[in-house]
């Protein structure tokens, strides 16, 4: 009786690629991609105005270099959004493989850019009677007539607890 057994060599196939052509992608992958559009977008006035949000869906063409050729709006916002987002789709860059025979192809991708104002965050300010910052530090009173040493001026206030 013979027991088979087989070869480990043969069960890991390389995989090989499905495709022949091999598409363009952005360097840092799809949080990069998103970061950059939110970096460079502009919030335009008139949208501000008249609390205009929403998003805006834009097709654009890559080049064989990795540069958008052309860029058109799907679903329009209005006041502004619109030519902004077309400006921001504009400047990025994408790496685009080698493709095979030197054939120099148009690749189409779709984007959303979504406009919603950004609240402003008010942080206090210090004042004379309000510290910026307050350090709180608990300290063991001893039976002597020794206090703690008192803390460096600033904005440091130092309460004492007895154990």
């Amino acid at each position: 009786m013979s027991i088979f057994v087989p070869n480990p060599h043969r069960l890991k196939k390389e995989k090989k690629d499905d495709s022949f052509i091999k598409k363009p992608f952005y360097k840092g992958g799809q949080k990069a991609l998103n970061d950059f559009v939110y970096k460079e977008l502009k919030y335009p006035k008139e949208a501000l105005e008249q609390k205009v949000e929403g998003v805006v869906i834009i097709r654009y063409e890559i080049d064989f270099k990795g540069d958008v050729a052309d860029a058109k709006v799907l679903k329009s916002l209005g006041h502004g959004c619109d030519e902004e987002a077309l400006r921001v789709v504009r400047l990025l860059k994408f790496e685009v493989p080698k493709a095979p025979r030197k054939l120099k192809i148009l690749f189409h991708k779709d984007i959303q850019v979504q406009f919603k104002p950004v609240k402003a965050v008010i942080k206090p300010q210090a004042t004379e009677t309000m510290p910026a910052q307050m350090v709180y530090q608990v300290v063991k009173e001893n039976k002597t007539k020794s206090q703690a040493k008192p803390a460096a001026k600033g904005n440091t206030i130092t309460y004492t607890f007895k154990f």
